[in-house]
């Protein structure tokens, strides 16, 4: 048994158990039909609890799942049914938190899909394979926020995303010329 906490997945999903941001570091559903059904299921079993104060903590297909809703949107986080529901709590707290601060206090599905990137960042912040990497809000979303302006960094220090957005800067520019 590994002594370092695993994560399996981080969901947000919305108030219709839709995708908003996902992200898998498991291979227990290989198939995107199989996450599907995974997402629904944890909707279903979760969408009539009251989970707006704190974070719940429920049990599906031997997992361990720790969701905590705002407006339309839910914020899952998912281990393995021996892993430590206070290091999900946590995750999930980090997660909740950094968000937040990201989409300064507006959240709800369509400042999130306006705003995919910086939540995409921030999930990448937070896990990397499946291990936790930070859960402090504050640290999470400065690394974010930083990452997001920084364009003029060298290709090797951004991100995909970032690269990318880079480069269709530069074909503009040299296109427009």
């Amino acid at each position: 048994m590994e002594s370092c906490p695993k994560i399996k997945n981080i969901l947000l999903l919305d108030s219709e158990g839709k995708r908003v941001a996902v992200k898998y570091y498991s291979d227990d559903w290989p198939t995107n039909s199989a996450k599907e059904a995974f997402e629904k299921g944890v909707f279903t079993k979760t969408q009539h609890t009251n989970a707006r104060t704190e974070a719940e903590i429920t049990m599906l297909e031997n997992n361990i799942i720790v969701y905590k809703f705002i407006q339309d949107l839910h914020f899952f986080v998912t281990g393995g049914e021996d892993e430590n529901e206070l290091i999900l709590a946590t995750v999930l707290q980090g997660f909740f938190d950094a968000v937040g601060l990201l989409l300064r206090g507006n959240v709800d599905k369509k400042e999130a899909l306006e705003n995919l990137d910086l939540i995409l960042l921030c999930l990448d912040e937070i896990v990397d394979g499946g291990i936790t990497l930070e859960n402090d809000a504050n640290v999470i979303a400065g690394k974010v926020a930083s990452n997001s302006m920084d364009a003029g960094a060298p290709l090797s220090e951004q991100t995909i995303t970032q690269a990318l957005a880079t480069a269709r800067e530069h074909l503009t520019r040299s296109l427009l010329k």
